[in-house]
């Protein structure tokens, strides 16, 4: 389908509208602003996909912006990460931009609310203040300090700035509607003291811009048309217009645009958590090693798990742009991982629980390379050589001494064919103490090589397995990871913390066994494990110890639990 004939979002439609009606389309500019108090997350990359994608879509700038007002909770390292994994993702920012780059002229506007009345300095508890706000059906109280003199709000709030005062004392509120319905509007907060240091502006600063207050004035200055968030946003509007509108009176050079801000649904995953806050209690309690954990939502996580940005760029394409809530299946996303993968990544073999196989007929000390075909979806990845012996590795779970006529892996009296290689038959096995098998003897067929042109090589048998040649056997760690959380949604239950739903084996680690090309696979290379699923190469790994992510299984392996 052509990118003209696509039907439209909603959020098109209105820029559409808006172009229609005048605008031209060099006014378009866009913004992505996270707030760097913690990693992204796959819930951030439909915002990041909305607003690149329409940059894309209509050739505007879209600007990187950091809303880095909260020095408590932010950091230049997560600064660093949400660049590095925009990047990843493809998307490029026309300008890197920092809400703490407009301080003075926040500081300097609230000046101007306080002169014409439209702000005062309040001296109550925030718990007083929070009596005051009253309630949904209740319209809250007028503060005592409301009616201050312009000319003590001005000193006060001067004093603020100056720091003479202690964290709590006062807060600067902006005077609108205590009566208000929408309780946003009841005079909120603009600024607070804090003693804080803030990774890009020092110790300058010890009063610091509310969201609210900071959001909107950041659009203006940057001249964003289209201020695009979350749905929980949606009550926000009301008060994102009212200093707007204020800020563009006191503008002036009279930038010409203020910015219209429009809601859209968030990207909720199912048995994943979003909020930042639950993911750093995650990582503080060790839960998981870091961010960057493959069991983490972030894009660090699922970047190291290995997961590609196409995939995820499909994913956020496939579930759109919509304006009500819902819940997205983490299959759909498992979904467009295996989508991109089977069609990039190289095929080899790995035996994860090994047991030995031993073709007795096979010469002693014989070896043999055999060709094997990369990724029979690419036809340019061409072929490699595997190592084949007489001692060889398979999965335990491919064997048993009696089966019925479904199991078609090898069993005893019967054939396989070993993948690029020959047909086996069992013929007998060795058990240990505890009555488990150790060894499986075998003969092959030395005429039923794959790919020799011989009638007995195109014999058909039912099944086929993946080996690995003991002797040239490589040892490497897998991590295999199974979902963090045992609950579809951990974090919706009123009387459950979503501690609760921690899933005690979401990690396993497995010495395994893989063929011999992958000595010298590189971190983050991407694989698939052949009846396995698809594996990368960890950060961890070193060229003396390899080490494997489990990204996804080949298939859904979770449909009969949910």
């Amino acid at each position: 389908m052509s990118e003209e004939n696509k039907s439209l979002n909603f959020l098109e439609h209105i820029i559409e509208e808006d172009l229609a009606n005048g605008m031209s389309k060099e006014q378009l500019h866009f913004r992505f602003p996270p707030e760097p108090n913690g990693y992204l997350h796959i819930g951030h990359t439909k915002a990041i996909g909305i607003s690149f994608g329409l940059g894309e879509k209509y050739n505007a700038p879209v600007n990187l912006r950091f809303d880095d007002t909260n020095p408590a909770k932010e950091e230049q390292e997560y600064v660093d990460a949400i660049k590095r994994d925009i990047k990843w993702l493809g998307y490029n920012w026309a300008n890197e931009c920092y809400s703490s780059d407009y301080f003075q002229q926040l500081y300097d506007w609230a000046v101007l609310l306080i002169k014409d009345g439209k702000a005062y300095v309040d001296s109550q508890t925030s718990e007083e203040m929070r009596i005051q706000k009253g309630t949904p059906t209740e319209a809250g109280t007028n503060s005592p300090f409301r009616d201050r003199s312009v000319e003590e709000n001005l000193e006060l709030f001067q004093g603020m700035k100056e720091g003479k005062f202690k964290e709590g004392e006062h807060v600067l509120r902006a005077k609108i509607d205590m009566s208000s319905p929408n309780m946003l509007m009841r005079d909120p907060l603009m600024y607070r003291i804090m003693y804080k240091s803030h990774h890009r502006t020092g110790d300058e600063w010890c009063i610091y811009p509310m969201y609210d207050w900071t959001h909107g004035e950041s659009d203006y200055i940057e001249q964003i048309s289209h201020s695009l968030c979350s749905l929980e946003f949606k009550p926000h509007r009301e008060l994102y217009n009212w200093f707007r509108d204020n800020v563009y009176n006191y503008s002036s050079s009279k930038l010409p645009l203020p910015p219209k801000q429009r809601e859209f649904s968030r990207l909720n995953l199912s048995y994943t958590i979003m909020s930042k806050r639950k993911l750093l209690k995650l990582v503080e309690e060790g839960i998981v090693s870091g961010w960057d954990d493959p069991r983490m939502p972030t894009i660090s996580g699922l970047r190291r798990r290995g997961y590609t940005p196409a995939s995820i760029r499909s994913f956020v394409e496939t579930v759109g742009v919509s304006k009500r809530e819902n819940v997205i299946d983490v299959a759909l996303l498992e979904f467009k991982i295996r989508e991109d993968l089977n069609k990039t990544a190289n095929r080899v073999m790995a035996v994860l629980d090994p047991v030995k196989v031993v073709i007795t007929n096979y010469p002693e000390g014989k070896e043999e390379m055999l060709q094997a075909e990369n990724n029979q979806e690419d036809e340019s990845a061409g072929f490699r050589e595997v190592p084949f012996s007489r001692e060889l590795y398979i999965e335990k779970e491919d064997f048993r001494e009696e089966a019925n006529k479904k199991f078609f892996r090898l069993k005893l009296g019967k054939e396989v064919r070993l993948k690029n290689a020959y047909i086996i038959k069992a013929e007998s096995c060795t058990k240990d103490a505890d009555g488990n098998v150790i060894e499986i003897q075998c003969t092959y067929d030395e005429l039923s090589k794959s790919g020799s042109g011989t009638p007995e090589s195109t014999r058909r048998v039912k099944g086929t397995l993946h080996w690995v040649s003991v002797k040239h056997a490589v040892k490497a760690e897998v991590r295999a990871y199974d979902r963090l959380f045992l609950d579809e949604a951990p974090d919706a239950h009123k009387d459950k913390d979503y501690m609760e739903f921690i899933n005690p084996n979401s990690l396993e680690i497995i010495e395994a066994f893989v063929e011999p090309s992958l000595q010298s696979a590189k971190i983050g290379e991407r694989f698939q494990f052949q009846r396995l699923g698809y594996f990368n190469v960890d950060d961890d790994a070193t060229p003396e110890k390899l080490v494997f992510n489990k990204t996804v299984g080949l298939r859904d392996s979770w449909g009969g639990k949910n």
